[in-house]
């Protein structure tokens, strides 16, 4: 991944990173990996393996107990907190409790990333609406939160992670409550921004959205540990495990 790029440093770099909550056992061991800019990965492995944990060292949500992170070529250990702050403003997260604002509509939660940013109104609104028309929001622009569905929720906090077009998007089962229809629909929008230049990190337990992204790395985490293959082979293996009777 790295030889051929003469060299720009990659855009997220993790060196022997552990992690412990407190004083427990460590949830990652020794995580290593580099990820460029524009590449698109998959996190996969089973419940309690540590994604959550991982994406959150992405965002910096979380500090390692050991080893080391780097993001756009710095090193997240030597920054100030308002460095980390500009970081954190070139990364889009979905997160899996969607965490949109209650006393906000549809529309102004999805666009509270351009509004924070100082953009006005007039610059952005269109393409709001358009985004919220792609992921099957068209018609709940004024709904508040609490009127959304589930699926509704999920779709708004992906639009809100996108709206920017960050630098990296990080999401967390950003298809786990929508239909197969829909979730290869949110599959394509996802696509279409990495071609664009975003650095795409999705973790997922579905192999067929995986199998679907030829191409795609996949980052599969099993006890803490992490082991690296390309997205059709570890597919297709995983399928073939979940038919063995």
């Amino acid at each position: 991944m790295l030889e051929m790029e003469a060299q720009a440093a990659p855009i997220i770099r993790f060196e022997n990173v552990g992690l412990r909550y407190g004083t427990g056992p460590e949830v990652l061991r020794d995580v290593s990996f580099a990820l460029n800019a524009g590449d698109m990965v998959f996190l996969t492995g089973p419940s309690g393996a540590g994604k959550s944990s991982l994406l959150r060292l992405m965002y910096l949500a979380l500090a390692p107990s050991r080893g080391a992170i780097e993001l756009f070529g710095q090193d997240t250990a030597a920054l100030p907190r308002n460095a980390l702050s500009d970081l954190r403003r070139r990364i889009g997260v979905v997160f899996q409790d969607f965490r949109l604002l209650e006393h906000l509509s549809t529309f102004e939660n999805v666009a509270l990333p351009l509004l924070v940013r100082g953009e006005k109104l007039s610059r952005y609104r269109q393409d709001v609406l358009e985004l919220l028309q792609w992921v099957g929001l068209g018609e709940r622009v004024q709904a508040r939160p609490s009127v959304l569905s589930g699926g509704e929720q999920q779709r708004a906090a992906i639009a809100r992670a996108i709206v920017s077009r960050p630098e990296i998007l990080l999401a967390d089962e950003p298809t786990g409550n929508v239909d197969p229809a829909l979730a290869k629909r949110l599959l394509r929008l996802f696509v279409e921004l990495n071609r664009m230049g975003t650095t795409v990190v999705i973790a997922t337990h579905d192999p067929v959205l995986i199998r679907a992204t030829p191409g795609a790395q996949v980052l599969h985490l099993r006890d803490g540990r992490l082991s690296i293959h390309a997205s059709q082979t570890w597919a297709e293996a995983a399928m073939a495990e979940q038919e063995v009777p």
